[in-house]
């Protein structure tokens, strides 16, 4: 497609927004100058990842949080969860050995080393490396999704891309891995299983349109309290029942042959009876956010879960969401990672769109998705834009890929009722009822 020629909503080098507040950022610094990537939150703190280590803020301060640790251990994308004094890291880069001093090594070589790694955060200013498991193809993603006993957690292992030539990571890798924790006991975790959720192969890709063959799948959401969980597959989009947690069954699966061309993420609303799929046109280094592109490509898929006249779970696909705002074709803009807002009787969201910026929409209508408020960097202020841009208690927190990590105000008007829920950990890839 031919870049745009339209010009952009917000001019290079300068920062606008409507109806949210920019109140800080904070800059990478020391050892941890990698990629910015996922955010979790537990507590008054702050577990930001980064393709170089994690950093720990704490939030007290909620307009300007205090960087209180740094903890380097390269491997990327080291997408992190935390769950009571558990916090795991995803590595999916070709490694030495499973250490904090590990090199790279090249994907072909059958001593590389691929997989989680859990940590002791009793103390969150002293984490504790203590375990790591190796699975196949790696981590790319992790979620998390505790047993209805709470003895056990279970963390559901996305990864994928395979290669004939990777002995650690053979096609055609249509399964997810399954690492049992033992929350007591975590140094007792396991790989306890390998379910094949494409038994078919799931959708053979068209490279016409940048659309990826299904292996493996790129991010699953659980969502314990239903016993469900959504996984974003690169061509397919799954609901899955997972009430054994070892055992997920796949019970509806959708497709979308046009518009989608990388199933990327999924968030389901506080009541189960939805999915917003994200769909990653180009690996998050296109710049979709152009007059080029029609509104329904690298945008989010909003889905309905409709219960059949026998009862069964079904997807069923109401409308796109795609920011309305023009970007400079030099600005990678693409659907990526979001939370709720917990606002009761609505369903709203904080999302990133890396250098298209973060925007608020409102998607209770499920056909009639519309945008609430948005910040946005115009080209050449960050080198790639906002990686995840999260809602925990009564702010948003939003992690960089270039320049940091940054802390928003939404209008009250918006998120008057979301201010008066508390919070005490927030994993998006784990969500959890609010309960109001």
């Amino acid at each position: 497609m031919a870049a745009s020629a339209a010009e952009p909503d917000v001019p290079p080098g300068e920062t606008q927004s409507s109806n949210m507040t920019h109140l800080s950022n904070q800059p990478k610094n020391g050892a941890l100058q990698g990629t910015g990537s996922d955010i979790a939150f537990q507590g008054k703190y702050a577990f930001a990842g980064n393709y170089d280590g994690f950093t720990v803020y704490d939030l007290t301060d909620k307009q300007n949080p205090e960087q209180v640790v740094q903890v380097y251990c390269p491997g990327s994308q080291n997408d992190i969860s935390v769950y009571k004094n558990l916090l795991v890291l995803s590595t999916d880069s070709s490694r030495s050995d499973d250490s904090c001093a590990s090199t790279s090594l090249p994907a072909t070589e059958k001593a590389a080393w691929e997989g989680i790694k859990i940590w002791d955060i009793s103390n969150p200013l002293a984490p504790e490396y203590i375990k790591s498991i190796e699975t196949e193809c790696g981590s790319h993603t992790h979620s998390l999704a505790p047993s209805k006993s709470g003895r056990d957690l279970y963390a559901y292992v996305s990864s994928y891309s395979p290669n004939a030539t990777y002995p650690d990571c053979q096609p055609p890798h249509d399964f997810v891995s399954i690492v049992k924790i033992p929350v007591k006991h975590p140094t007792a975790a396991k790989l306890v299983a390998t379910p094949n959720l494409f038994p078919d192969g799931g959708y053979e890709g068209d490279p016409t349109r940048r659309a990826s063959t299904t292996s493996g799948c790129h991010d699953i959401t659980t969502y314990a309290k239903y016993d469900l969980a959504a996984g974003a597959c690169m061509g397919d989009g799954i609901l899955m029942d997972i009430k054994d947690r070892e055992r997920p069954r796949v019970i509806s699966q959708v497709r979308d042959t046009e518009n989608f061309a990388f199933w990327h993420s999924a968030t389901f609303n506080n009541d189960a009876t939805k999915v917003v799929f994200t769909d990653e046109l180009g690996g998050g280094g296109l710049a979709t956010c152009t007059d080029e592109y029609a509104p329904e490509l690298g945008a989010n898929g909003i889905y309905d879960i409709k219960r059949s006249w026998y009862g069964k779970k079904e997807l069923e696909f109401a409308s796109y969401y795609k920011i309305p705002r023009i970007n400079t074709a030099a600005e990678n803009c693409v659907a990526h990672n979001g939370s709720l807002i917990p606002v009761k009787g609505k369903d709203i969201m904080v999302q990133s769109w890396y250098q298209g910026g973060v925007s608020v929409f409102d998607f209770t209508d499920s056909d009639n998705p519309r945008e609430l408020a948005w910040f946005d960097r115009g080209e050449g202020v960050s080198s790639g834009g906002t990686w995840s841009t999260y809602y925990y208690n009564g702010y948003a927190y939003s992690n960089d890929l270039g320049i940091g990590f940054d802390t928003f105000d939404i209008d009250d008007s918006i998120d008057r009722r979301a201010e008066r829920v508390k919070q005490y950990s927030l994993n998006p890839q784990m969500q959890e009822s609010y309960g109001y």
